[in-house]
């Protein structure tokens, strides 16, 4: 067996045509330029038997059913188990609809068809194909360029800002890998922060990532993937005391972000040779009872916005809630889904299908048995936010969203139970370097 880490890296360009739906704001915002490119980038890893593929997407979420689609046929295609396949976004709100939730747009799937799944599954075979003996060193670095979004007026409203004294995680990860003569491989950075400084706006962008992603790759001549974490509460830290602005405020924003990126990379002292595992297992997370029906009916007839953002997801989960009733369903108990866990060294990858709140990625770096525990939010589908119980008394646009997503919403103490279930999963995890 070979006792050698090997890693291979590609890259394409998945940029939709101009004229094409944005996904994040407003569903009716149809792109009118290139602000710059979005991509795909695939990291593979490989150590004797074990092989795994990181795919970095330039959108803002993928949809579950497509993202497991999309895995299996990456699996399918490398014969790599499709678990071993792992889809995360940088969730730009300026690319296309590789989602579709109600409120918000449908999925694109002209787009997708065309473009974004060939794309993936030839970059993922592509990395493969480029597998070469490697080793890894690991900076990090405290970033300021999040900063936690739930602001708190004085009349108790929770809005979408900036808040100085709300949790947000500050740890800026970069992951280099080198061959053995120290030829460069790829990065990886891990950070966790909304790709929204763009706003609103028109542009097609991977938003202020992109330049941070660039010049690191300018600096080190390696090939850069981002990988968005615990974004769910914050927003980038912008100067009109905002979470959105401009392509302008995103393309500064980014320049903040890239220095910080390069603190973390020059800070590397060592590089090894590590070993890779994984580990898979099934989470599962409690549901809460539906509403009433009755509570459902009066609450459907007081809505006056059913179609946009929140609206739109109010009344279909209403609708949803009162077909339910109608057609007899049984509650359920228990949502599931399949997790696997990466292991590169001391460094571990966990993945969320959702938008998890920052809370959640430093109480498990804390209870972690490894050095480096990297939290990547959506990624492997997209399953909506996850707040942090604190935090749903508040109330706000997360919370909205999050209480309107199933028929029945996950439990207040949802966060204590995702948590708990990772670190069960981590202990069946090959403990090494």
């Amino acid at each position: 067996m070979n006792n050698q880490l090997m890693a291979g890296v590609s890259r394409v360009n998945i940029t939709p045509e101009i004229g094409g739906y944005l996904y994040g704001y407003n569903p009716n915002t149809i792109s009118d330029s290139i602000n710059d490119d979005l991509t795909a980038t695939a990291v593979a890893l490989a150590y004797g038997s074990i092989r795994v593929i990181i795919v970095s997407t330039t959108v803002c979420q993928v949809n579950t059913d497509l993202s497991n689609a999309i895995r299996k046929q990456i699996g399918e295609e490398t014969s790599i188990p499709a678990s071993n396949v792992i889809i995360s976004v940088t969730h730009t709100h300026s690319g296309p609809r590789t989602n579709g939730t109600k409120g918000w747009g449908d999925i694109d799937t002209e787009y997708c068809n065309a473009i974004f799944i060939p794309r993936l599954i030839e970059v993922a075979k592509e990395a493969i194909n480029n597998l070469k003996p490697a080793k890894l060193g690991i900076g990090t670095t405290e970033s300021l360029v999040g900063i936690n979004r739930r602001q708190y007026g004085a009349d108790g409203i929770t809005l979408l800002g900036q808040n100085p004294w709300g949790y947000f995680d500050k740890t800026m990860t970069v992951l280099s890998l080198k061959g053995k003569d120290d030829t460069a491989i790829a990065n990886i950075i891990h950070y966790g922060a909304h790709c929204t400084a763009a706003g609103n706006n028109t542009e097609i962008s991977r938003d202020w990532a992109g330049v941070m992603i660039d010049r690191l790759e300018k600096e080190t001549g390696a090939v850069t993937a981002f990988l968005n974490g615990a974004e769910g509460d914050v927003g980038p830290r912008l100067t009109n005391g905002g979470t959105t602005g401009n392509i302008n405020y995103a393309m500064e924003h980014g320049a903040v972000a890239a220095q910080d990126a390069l603190r973390a990379y020059k800070s590397i002292k060592e590089y090894h040779n590590v070993s890779l595992d994984y580990v898979t297992d099934k989470i599962s997370l409690p549901y809460g009872p539906r509403i009433p029906l009755a509570e459902a009916e009066e609450k459907i007839k007081k809505l006056t916005n059913t179609t946009v953002n929140t609206g739109g997801l109010q009344y279909y989960f209403l609708s949803n809630v009162i077909a339910s009733y109608k057609a007899g369903e049984i509650e359920k108990t228990h949502m599931e889904y399949q997790q696997t866990i990466i292991r590169l060294g001391q460094v571990v990858i966990i993945p969320f299908p959702f938008e998890m709140f920052s809370e959640m990625s430093i109480r498990l770096r804390e209870y972690s048995p490894y050095t480096h525990t990297l939290c990547l939010s959506n990624t492997n589908g997209s399953m909506g936010y996850l707040p942090s119980q604190d935090q749903i008394c508040r109330g706000g646009y997360e919370i909205e969203v999050f209480l309107h997503q199933n028929v029945q919403p996950l439990t207040n103490d949802a966060d204590n139970h995702i948590i708990n279930e990772n670190l069960r999963i981590l202990k069946a995890m090959t403990h090494s370097g």
